[in-house]
């Protein structure tokens, strides 16, 4: 017997779009999304693409009209809803281009609902191009079948992000001079990560007078600023996340 082929097949060109989707609605893609869908993908009119737009969930539409800058696509039915998220946010000091990069994209794939930047006394880069940052982040969801995206939050100071502190979130504070290993809890929480010349002996203090904070180790190792958020998220989604 054949095997009836999955549909839509997984190999439809998938994107994101910055507007709520319904049935039946019809609406224009531009700029790069028109061009990767045309020029590259070589679609056009009766081809079938995926949108998702962080609210509703996922979508299958259909090409009406394909242009060189321009196409018009109908919005036919809804493949699935947006995903549940677990509620954890990932704290860190802004790093240098490249690797902070790197860094979006993996912690948008393993499900974090928040990234905060922070800044530090010992941070480097003070300057985040937020809109660079969202589209990393937006690429990734798209690769990876993502319904959701990460809230990409403005950089805050430490000192006024501490004194504002959510009282029924957790915050597991990687200390460079140690910790209890990182098992987490059910509930909301926050991950901090700091930059990579380490917190000064000022921020660990208030870090530590914080009474949601716990001091959590990553092991015997010193880990690069992203490599230590990586290995943080993975231990708490294996504990309390989705994982």
């Amino acid at each position: 017997m054949v095997a009836t082929p999955a549909w839509p097949p997984a190999s439809l060109p998938r994107l994101y779009v910055d507007r709520e989707l319904a049935e039946g609605l019809a609406l224009t893609l531009d700029g790069p999304q028109a061009h990767y869908l045309s020029a590259v993908m070589r679609l056009g009119a009766g081809d079938r693409v995926k949108l998702f737009d962080d609210i509703s969930g996922e979508w299958l539409a259909e090409i009406n009209e394909a242009g060189k800058k321009k196409l018009s696509v109908t919005v036919a039915e809804r493949l699935r809803p947006r995903e549940p998220v677990p509620d954890l946010w990932l704290l860190f000091a802004p790093i240098k281009r490249g690797r902070i990069d790197w860094l979006i994209e993996k912690a948008t794939e393993m499900g974090v609902a928040r990234l905060v930047p922070v800044i530090t006394q010992r941070t480097i880069v003070d300057r985040l191009n937020r809109e660079r940052l969202f589209a990393h982040a937006v690429e990734a969801a798209e690769q990876c079948e993502r319904t959701a995206l990460p809230e990409l939050a403005e950089a805050q100071k430490l000192a006024a992000l501490l004194r504002a502190w959510p009282e029924t979130r957790s915050l597991y504070f990687a200390d460079e001079e140690g910790g209890e290993r990182l098992t987490a809890s059910p509930g909301p929480a926050a991950i901090l990560i700091g930059p990579e010349g380490g917190f000064t002996d000022e921020e660990r203090s208030a870090i530590r007078a914080l009474p949601q904070s716990r001091r959590v180790s990553l092991g015997p190792r010193i880990l690069r600023a992203d490599t230590a958020a990586l290995a943080a998220i993975s231990l708490w989604m294996a504990t309390a996340g989705d994982w």
